[in-house]
């Protein structure tokens, strides 16, 4: 029997890994001779870095980088050597957790860090740099990164604008001249499951602004900014992407991948389910496991049990999901494939209870359904 446990992390509990080892424990309980492949899985928000060395190994490196309002961070990102391929998650240089709660403000945060990290990947001689937008502090259109990448971004008087969307107000002119060429030899990809604009009611700043620190009134100004910032880079550039799927992700960085580093985009889980071989994982197997922290109606929307499942239902394999918890709808998800969910508390508990015991709890659930797959003459 060959079982292919390929779970998301469980935010604030477990990384993808050790939820698919604490799973593959009770699998093997039930099943002592079977053949059990983990694939940690992500959907290109936090947690994909390690999610992916996990599954296709290469090496952690860290590089020292501006944060979201200047302070200087220790960052992590991915080198996959033999492919030459680098895996930055935008987080680690311009997260929402770098950011203390009362320090918030999306006027000012920059992307500045994330472009260094690119410049890292520059120097080890990248020639692929898969870019994971999730958890961003940012909403400055991806201005920062571009100019830790060599591009000027001038005021009306020729001068530099300050760090911040909101200073984008005051754009007049691009200067590319200073950009670094390496980037001509790069193909990027970016990881992404949202589809929202860089502008409007669905845009980057009245969608993702307020989490981020941005009041009413400055999420208005906020979006009318980047409006501008849009205008003068489609004058630049001949061509306007600010209505382009994805382009308002991780605060209006979007929209600087696409038009500046012409990134390709793609949903996060299938991107990363490529790069850790899931579908060759998958064949001859008899079960797919999946998993995320919840189950519901949104897992439908790019999460990573939907993808999985559709990579098990296309090899023909069934696919069982254990969550943290089952909410509104989860049952729906039967018509992606994921024949049956499985919430790993047992009764009322606690969610710092439920945390902090989660694996245990992963590894009790995994063996009761793999009892149960027993009865079917399973073996």
């Amino acid at each position: 029997m060959k079982v292919v446990i390929a779970p998301d992390s469980f935010k604030e509990s477990l990384s993808a890994e050790a939820v698919a080892a604490a799973v593959a424990e009770g699998v093997r309980k039930a099943f002592p001779n079977a053949e059990i492949v983990t694939v940690p899985m992500a959907d290109g928000g936090e947690g994909t870095l390690s999610a992916v060395l996990a599954s296709v190994g290469g090496e952690l490196q860290y590089t020292r980088v501006s944060g979201p309002l200047g302070t200087e961070v220790m960052a992590s990102w991915g080198w996959l050597a033999d492919t030459r391929t680098a895996v930055i998650e935008m987080a680690e240089a311009s997260g929402l957790h770098l950011v203390p709660a009362g320090q918030r403000d999306a006027t000012r945060t920059s992307t500045y860090g994330t472009g260094q990290l690119i410049q890292a990947a520059l120097q080890a001689g990248a020639h692929r740099i898969i870019m994971c937008f999730g958890g961003s502090a940012t909403n400055d259109g991806g201005v920062g990164m571009l100019q830790a990448l060599g591009a000027k971004f001038l005021c009306e008087s020729g001068i530099e604008l300050p760090p911040g969307g909101l200073a984008l107000q005051q754009l007049a002119g691009v200067d590319l001249a200073g950009m670094d060429s390496r980037l001509q030899d790069v193909q990027f990809e970016v990881a992404c499951d949202v589809d929202n604009p860089l502008t409007g009611e669905k845009g980057a700043s009245h969608v993702f602004g307020p989490q981020k620190g941005a009041t009413p009134s400055q999420v208005v100004e906020l979006d009318s900014a980047l409006g501008i910032y849009a205008d003068v880079v489609a004058n630049l550039m001949g061509k306007d992407e600010r209505n382009s799927p994805g382009t308002g992700a991780a605060g209006g960085t979007g929209f600087a991948a696409k038009a500046f580093l012409d990134a390709s985009f793609r949903p996060g889980v299938q991107l990363i389910a490529e790069l850790a071989g899931l579908a060759e994982a998958v064949e001859g197997a008899n079960l797919v496991i999946t998993g995320e922290g919840k189950l519901d109606r949104q897992t439908f929307f790019g999460k990573t049990p939907a993808g999985v499942a559709a990579v098990a239902k296309a090899a023909g394999v069934p696919t069982i999901a254990i969550a943290g918890t089952l909410g509104e709808g989860y049952q729906q998800l039967r018509e992606i494939g994921i024949c049956a969910a499985f919430s790993i508390t047992a009764g009322p508990m606690t969610l710092e209870h439920a945390c902090s015991n989660a694996a245990e709890l992963l590894r009790d659930r995994a063996f009761d359904v793999m009892s149960v797959w027993a009865l079917s003459g399973a073996r």
